[in-house]
């Protein structure tokens, strides 16, 4: 995840840079039901409206709860599924707020009403985070359910006005790429504290629809409006906070976007050093994922590509396995990247990008990312300075 506006920050009132320190364990997305009242187009779940067997009952999630903290792990994502359809959730939310976790809830909103919200408000959820695919009839379509924007709009609102930080995750697509500069509007009208831009994930029904991904040039475009929306915020002193994820080519474009925009050269390379500091993509290293089934993949678009199971080992003794070949390949640095990654100069900002779409396009982990979507001169295939036309 690309923290834009914290890199933003630093173009504006550069701080010296300091040493990283390395996280106590990776933050873990728990996918703790699948069942969902909607069946959305991109879902890398594959949920639906009914009770899927053999998922993990409460003692075994505070069970693996405790595991998970004694190993360090400092943050836990509860999402589904729709996790607001889990009997158990707010058990489980405050066992998870009592033991330290950052605890944030990743919902569709449908669910979220006044007969709820205060039952939610008391979980003191560090972060809600809210899904949306575009305005209106866009987003309903993409849910499959009528009204469904306008339910997730009233969530918004209400964990809003109950002081619960509250932000936008919106799945950039070629179906709904013209609907993003409407939404990057209702995040400052709305007074939303977060927005999450998502490029596609080859996984679930994302990977069967990834023939509908942005072109390239759509990307390059809504990134520009993206980085341009959130620097014009900062100067206007409006605190919303912006971050992608799923495409760590986006730490690059930055650091290009930064160069057109005019920044000064010492301010650029401060950029830079600060993008390395963060070390792009953190699958199977600072990002885990556990599905329903208790199953452990490297990151939450992995589910076909389990690497065990925490009823049968300890979350922490699967994290640190590197038998298996996936897993000591990303905790390698640098990976074993091939094609164009391998040759790109910025691994240490982008760190191979998203594996899994190199993986379901070509069966090879360590295949170029078809995702990229920076050019062969940005990358340094090409030599401008010495390259013809």
């Amino acid at each position: 995840m690309l923290r834009v506006s914290h890199y933003l920050k630093e173009l504006l009132n550069p701080a010296e840079p300091k040493p990283t320190s390395k996280p106590s364990g990776p933050v873990v997305i728990w996918n703790l039901v699948r069942r969902c009242n909607l069946t959305c187009k991109h879902c890398y779940s594959i949920s639906a409206d009914k009770d899927f067997p053999h998922e993990l009952n409460t003692a075994e999630v505070l069970s693996v709860m405790a595991d998970l903290k004694a190993f360090g792990v400092p943050v836990l994502i509860l999402s589904g599924g729709e996790p607001l359809l889990r009997p158990d959730i707010f058990e489980v939310s405050k066992a998870a707020k009592e033991r330290g976790f950052y605890v944030a809830l990743s919902t569709n909103g449908t669910l979220i009403d006044q007969s709820n919200i205060s039952k939610i408000a008391a979980m003191n959820y560090d972060y809600v985070g809210i899904s949306l695919d575009g305005i209106q009839d866009t987003h309903d379509r993409f849910r499959r359910k009528a009204g469904a924007f306008e339910a997730s709009l009233n969530a918004t609102r209400l964990c809003r006005d109950q002081g619960i930080k509250v932000g936008l995750r919106f799945t950039l697509t070629q179906d709904n790429q013209h609907d993003f500069p409407l939404l990057l509007a209702l995040v400052e009208q709305e007074r939303v504290a977060k927005f999450y831009l998502s490029h596609l994930n080859y996984a679930g029904r994302g990977n069967k629809n990834r023939k509908t991904d942005v072109h390239h040039r759509m990307t390059r475009l809504a990134m520009d409006l993206l980085f341009d929306t959130g620097l014009r915020l900062l100067q206007e002193g409006k605190n919303h906070e912006f971050v992608t994820g799923n495409n760590d080519a986006d730490g690059v474009f930055l650091l290009d976007w930064a160069k057109r925009r005019g920044f000064a050269p010492a301010v650029v390379e401060h950029l830079r050093v600060k993008l390395a500091q963060w070390g792009g993509n953190a699958s199977g290293v600072n990002v885990a994922n556990i599905d329903n089934l208790g199953r452990v993949h490297p990151d939450t678009f992995w589910w076909q590509y389990p690497l065990g199971n925490v009823r049968e080992r300890p979350f922490s003794a699967i994290w640190t396995d590197v038998s298996d070949p996936l897993m000591a390949g990303l905790k390698r640095l640098p990976r074993p990247l091939q094609g164009r990654c391998a040759l790109c100069v910025h691994q240490t900002i982008c760190n191979g990008n998203t594996r899994v779409r190199a993986w379901q396009t070509t069966g090879n982990f360590w295949a170029e990312d078809p995702g990229c979507y920076l050019t062969d001169e940005e990358i340094g295939l090409i030599d401008t300075k010495t390259s013809t036309l």
